[in-house]
C-alpha cells in the first residue's frame, strides 16, 4: 500500500463498532497499524471486537446520546493512546414506519441517535482532533440525499448530518481538521440481512452492477478519508451505493 493511503500510528474512535460497517472499519484501521477505540451501547459486544483485533484496540461502552458517556469515551481514548486523530461517527439506528405512524418518541429517538449523537461525539472530540490536525468521518446514507419511503425520520437525520459535515468542515478548516462524510447505499450487514434477507455471501464483488455492497467496501472509502491521500477532500459526502438507479425513459 502506498504510504499516503495508510493510517498507521493514528488513533481512531469508531462508534457503533460492535458489528457491521463499524466493526470492519475498526479491524481495517487496526490492520494498518492504527490504535482503535471501539464503542457501542453494550460493553460485552465491543469487548469481543477488541479482543479479536488485539492489543492496539480498546473497548468502551458508550451511548452516543449520553453526553457524559461521550466525554468518558474521549477521556479514555486520550488516556490510553495519548491523543485522537480520527473520529468515525458510525453509530446509528432506524426502523421502518410510515410518517403518520411515527410517534414523537420514535422520531426523537432516531434523530437523537443519528444526528445528536454525531454532534455530541464531534464536539467533545474537537479539542483533541485540533491538536495536530485530525479527521472526522460522518456516516450518512443515500436516504439523507434522496429520501426514503417509510424512513422519513432516518432520512431527515442523515440529511442533517450531510449539512453539518459541510458547515463544520468550513468552521474547523482553520484548525487543521478535515470533516467529510460517507453516504452508503444498501450494505450487507446483519441489520440488512434481518430486514431484507440479503447476506454478504450472496454478493459477487466482481459485479459492478450490484446494488448491495460489503462493509469492506465502505471501510475502503473511510480509510481513504482518514489518510493523507484525501488531503484535498474537505466537506464532501462520498456516495458508495453501487450502480446508480436512474430514469431511463420518461413515464407517460
Amino acid at each position: 500500500m502506498r504510504e499516503q493511503f495508510g493510517v498507521s500510528g493514528k488513533t481512531a474512535i469508531v462508534t457503533g463498532a460492535s458489528s457491521g460497517i463499524g466493526e470492519v472499519v475498526a479491524e481495517r484501521f487496526a490492520d494498518d497499524g492504527a490504535n482503535v477505540v471501539v464503542c457501542s451501547r453494550e460493553q460485552e459486544n465491543v469487548d469481543l471486537v477488541a479482543e479479536a483485533i488485539g492489543e492496539n484496540a480498546l473497548a468502551v461502552e458508550c451511548d452516543v446520546t449520553d453526553r457524559d458517556a461521550v466525554e468518558a469515551l474521549v477521556e479514555a481514548t486520550v488516556e490510553e493512546f495519548g491523543g485522537l486523530d480520527v473520529l468515525v461517527n458510525n453509530a446509528g439506528a432506524s426502523f421502518m414506519a410510515g410518517f403518520d405512524e411515527i410517534s414523537p418518541n420514535g422520531w426523537a429517538k432516531i434523530v437523537d441517535i443519528n444526528l445528536a449523537g454525531t454532534y455530541h461525539c464531534t464536539q467533545v472530540a474537537g479539542e483533541h482532533l485540533k491538536d495536530g490536525g485530525g479527521s472526522v468521518i460522518n456516516v450518512a446514507s443515500v436516504a439523507g440525499q434522496q429520501g426514503s419511503p417509510y424512513m422519513s425520520h432516518y432520512g431527515a437525520a442523515k440529511a442533517g448530518i450531510i449539512n453539518l459535515t459541510r458547515t463544520l468542515a468550513f468552521e474547523w478548516a482553520g484548525a487543521g481538521v478535515r470533516v467529510n462524510c460517507v453516504a452508503p447505499g444498501f450494505v450487507a450487514t446483519p441489520g440488512l440481512e434481518s430486514q431484507m434477507g440479503i447476506s454478504a455471501e450472496e454478493i459477487d464483488r466482481e459485479d459492478v452492477e450490484r446494488r448491495v455492497g460489503l462493509s469492506e467496501e465502505i471501510a475502503d472509502v473511510m480509510q481513504f478519508l482518514a489518510s493523507p491521500a484525501s488531503s484535498f477532500v474537505v466537506g464532501e459526502t462520498l456516495t458508495a451505493a453501487g450502480v446508480p438507479d436512474i430514469m431511463k425513459t420518461p413515464e407517460a
